[in-house]
């Protein structure tokens, strides 16, 4: 038997910290939502209880390393499953890039194992699940656009926003996750007006989503990192409505909402940066 998961990245319009929590992790307060720009997830069932993940990527680990092994494995032992999975991921969303792309594939993995196995999970215990394996995964087991807190795992359905066009530019530097939030300092950092985004999606008003846009780890990463930073400055010149790094970085987004202007931003990024996308944002949820 053989199954196929798609597994949308994720970038978020709104990330906000709020505190440090007693467990050692940040309660957080974002709203994400999906673009279409995907990795390609290939499940087959194999008899002999083994799970196996292959990609042709040279970054994709395939141990307990990576975040869909960990899926599979944690859903195969919790529910005493004896037949095991080959799962080959096509790698499209860059590697360590704050796109979500790992949570994304341990999050099509859970809906796949599902269906592949004859689970019968609702899409809720899936999200369960997908909390125990990182902070993005719930969302991503639902996708479309959601309001994220405690860790990240807390989820609440939104509308989707307005169509636009999402260019995404990563630059060639690795971000560790772990070190942006050792070097945040919460008392002197910016905090997004997260109850006006929210706003702003169920009005549909896409003016509204670009003027609330921000994110409390982006001034962490400039520091860091000064290609951010020229992305971020090269994507304003270019015309974009709205600027924005996602996660902990080092990818850059813009919304623009005209094809012309959206085509310009990408060509002039192009040639400063290698990794440059240019897609469509999805916003529905196509998971229930």
């Amino acid at each position: 038997m053989q199954l196929f998961e798609k597994a949308p990245a994720k970038i978020n319009l709104s990330l906000d910290v709020l505190y440090k929590r007693e467990d050692g992790f940040h309660e957080v307060e974002m709203v994400m939502t999906t673009v279409d720009l995907a990795d390609r997830i290939e499940l087959n069932l194999l008899k002999d209880g083994n799970i196996r993940v292959e990609s042709e990527s040279r970054f994709v680990p395939n141990d307990e390393r990576n975040l869909a092994y960990r899926a599979a494995k944690l859903i195969k032992d919790r529910y005493e499953v004896e037949q095991g999975v080959r799962i080959f991921i096509e790698k499209n969303i860059p590697v360590a890039a704050g796109l979500a792309g790992g949570s994304s594939d341990a999050a099509a993995v859970l809906r796949g194992v599902n269906r592949l196995w004859g689970l019968n999970l609702s899409i809720d215990q899936l999200a369960e699940l997908g909390a125990e394996i990182g902070s993005d995964v719930s969302f991503c087991v639902y996708g479309g656009t959601g309001h994220a807190t405690g860790r990240g795992e807390k989820i609440k359905a939104l509308p989707a926003p307005p169509p636009c066009w999402v260019v995404l530019a990563k630059p060639p530097v690795g971000v560790s996750t772990q070190t942006v939030y050792q070097n945040l300092n919460l008392e002197g950092a910016l905090h997004p007006d997260t109850q006006g985004m929210i706003a702003a999606i169920q009005r549909c008003d896409f003016e509204g989503i670009c003027a609330h846009v921000g994110n409390t780890l982006e001034g962490v990463t400039l520091q860091l990192h000064d290609e951010v930073g020229q992305i971020k400055d090269q994507m304003h010149h270019a015309g974009a409505d709205a600027v924005l790094m996602s996660g902990s970085g080092p990818t850059v987004f813009s919304l623009v909402d005209q094809d012309a202007r959206a085509q310009r931003i990408y060509n002039s990024l192009k040639g400063f940066c290698h990794e440059v996308y240019m897609v469509r944002m999805l916003g529905y949820r196509e998971n229930t």
